[in-house]
């Protein structure tokens, strides 16, 4: 009785930890700050930030099943990757020292347009992984920008990646539309 017990008990937690991907519930104790962070901007980071919801890979996936689908901003650096199908590239939208910054203003203009103006449209905002503070810091960009449906896909590509999830190649030759590229829409 006791051995199914203790049985039954690594199951359930099997299957609890299975829906965890790359590190993206890991809490390493940061305290969530207002404040855009400064390099380093690979480091671990908080489990929440402010003005944004943490979603995970779960979570995501029924976000994009829903309507309306959320728009997915990948803020990873670099030249080109994989990324999450569908996913705009703002690459450097994570970066800058301040909300009055140029690139506030700039983030400003694309956004709009990503969402088609709508303050009320889902964004995601998502980058490599877990210990990644640029797509921290472009949530935490929009939600002063007043978007009121922020998230914050902490776990990026990495969880997505580690899902078996569909992904897609970006490159900065592929532009969709003045500093953004597509993944494939």
């Amino acid at each position: 009785m006791l051995r199914n017990l203790i049985f039954a008990i690594f199951l359930c937690l099997h299957c609890v930890i299975a829906w965890s991907f790359a590190d993206e519930e890991r809490d390493w104790g940061v305290a969530p700050s207002r404040d855009i962070r400064q390099p380093p901007y690979s480091a671990p980071t908080p489990t929440a930030v402010p003005g944004a919801k943490l979603v995970s890979t779960k979570d995501l996936q029924a976000m994009l099943g829903a309507l309306p689908t959320p728009v997915l901003v990948d803020v990873a650096s670099g030249d080109g990757h994989l990324t999450l199908q569908g996913a705009y590239w703002l690459p450097g939208a994570g970066r800058g020292s301040h909300y009055f910054d140029p690139l506030q203003a700039q983030l400003a203009g694309y956004l709009e347009q990503l969402s088609k103006g709508e303050k009320n449209r889902p964004l995601v905002f998502f980058c490599v992984n877990a210990q990644c503070w640029l797509s921290y810091n472009a949530s935490l960009r929009a939600a002063a920008l007043g978007y009121v449906r922020v998230f914050w896909y902490r776990g990026g590509i990495e969880a997505w990646r580690e899902a078996g999830l569909p992904l897609a190649r970006v490159t900065l030759s592929s532009t969709a539309s003045p500093g953004t590229t597509s993944s494939g829409q």
